[in-house]
């Protein structure tokens, strides 16, 4: 087997890589990946450094892999540095680490792309990644939200799985929002429509990348900003990251604008597939009560039902969601670790992790608005 690197993901013909994906998850897509490095969000001087990888057998390419040798954590949504601060302490090295991921995507979905049977693809992935880590000397590589069928292979190719909380929408098979409302005690039934009345002064606007203007992109752009300036950080990503997409996958793309007296107050973007809603980026000028909810959730809810997507992926964290009717699931992560005695710790960790956060979500699923059935 051939192992090829490619330090950025334009050296990689665009149809080849596309052709190679078994589904029309958005974020794997060559043109998603090419904007993050094409727009700058994604480089070395940003602490993510490409790698990509080839698998090759035979003359022919068996396996793309999204690889990214990284010197920090940020932009993960899964925290390791922890783990890294250990390392330190210890007189080693965590940084640099190989990580397979989507760059600043918690959405759980396929991580590498290949026509081979799963199973085989993960044992060729990691023997390849193995390889190359240990002749660069690198000590750990991480793939972040993995599709879950991944799990089980990736333990017994004595891989670390890590287990996270998110909270999603589930469409069963709803005619519309009030259906969705009928399956909720009176008391939160109640409070939805509540909620959604406080934002009955608002207009909402439904564009995809095709159909918004390059004003419209431009005030998306200053709301989307304004979110992580008001923390006093800056955005992970430019506009021009969002004007390639535009250009690039608009078919994908949701957006949605709040207009109060004609003008744009609050948008959110999304992006989707055949069967999923995937929330991902939002901001407003002003603060108003419950417009958060209805531009990020309901509006998403109410697409959902329209186009008949089974699933409503709505990013990380939010406990708030469950009383909207976002169920608590379980997210994962594969984690090799060379260091064996760190490895050790670091199983331990994760075991007993994920015991407290099963304990967790048996605990959040009893706060869901659904009505008891059985």
């Amino acid at each position: 087997m051939e192992i090829r690197t490619h330090q950025s993901i334009n050296s990689i013909d665009k149809l080849r890589w596309n052709e190679l994906k078994d589904s029309d998850y958005p974020f794997l897509r060559h043109e998603f990946l090419a904007a993050m490095e094409n727009s700058g969000s994604v480089s070395t001087e940003q602490g993510w450094q490409p790698c990509h990888l080839e698998l090759i057998e035979q003359g022919e390419t068996l396996i793309y892999l999204p690889l990214y040798i990284k010197y920090h954590s940020w932009g993960e949504y899964v925290f390791d540095q922890s783990w890294a601060n250990a390392f330190h302490q210890s007189g080693l090295n965590y940084y640099p680490k190989l990580l397979s991921a989507i760059p600043f995507t918690p959405s759980t979905g396929p991580r590498w792309l290949g026509k081979i049977e799963p199973k085989e693809a993960l044992q060729k992935v990691t023997q390849a990644i193995k390889t190359f880590a240990r002749e660069y000397k690198l000590e750990s590589w991480h793939v972040l939200y993995p599709e879950h069928s991944s799990i089980e292979t990736a333990q017994s190719n004595d891989l670390l799985v890590r287990s996270g909380l998110q909270y999603q929408w589930f469409n069963r098979e709803y005619r519309d929002f009030e259906q969705f409302l009928e399956g909720l005690t009176s008391r939160k039934r109640k409070e939805l429509r509540k909620e959604r009345e406080k934002s009955r002064a608002f207009e909402f606007i439904h564009l995809s990348g095709s159909e918004i203007s390059a004003v419209q992109l431009k005030q998306f752009y200053d709301l989307y900003s304004l979110t992580y300036l008001k923390r006093g950080r800056e955005p992970y990503l430019n506009q021009s990251f969002f004007a390639e997409l535009v250009k690039t996958m608009p078919e994908q793309m949701l957006f949605v604008f709040a207009q109060l007296e004609g003008e744009i107050v609050a948008g959110a973007l999304s992006f989707h597939d055949s069967s999923t809603l995937y929330g991902r980026y939002w901001g407003c000028y002003e603060e108003y009560d419950a417009l958060h909810f209805e531009t990020c959730y309901y509006q998403g809810i109410d697409y959902c039902i329209q186009r008949q997507l089974k699933r409503f992926d709505s990013g990380a964290q939010g406990e708030h969601k469950i009383k909207r009717g976002f169920e608590p699931i379980f997210t994962h992560s594969i984690h090799w670790i060379n260091h064996p005695e760190f490895h050790e710790a670091i199983a331990k960790f994760v075991d007993e992790e994920r015991e407290y956060l099963e304990g967790q979500k048996l605990l959040l699923a009893e706060k869901l608005p659904f009505k008891q059935t059985g």
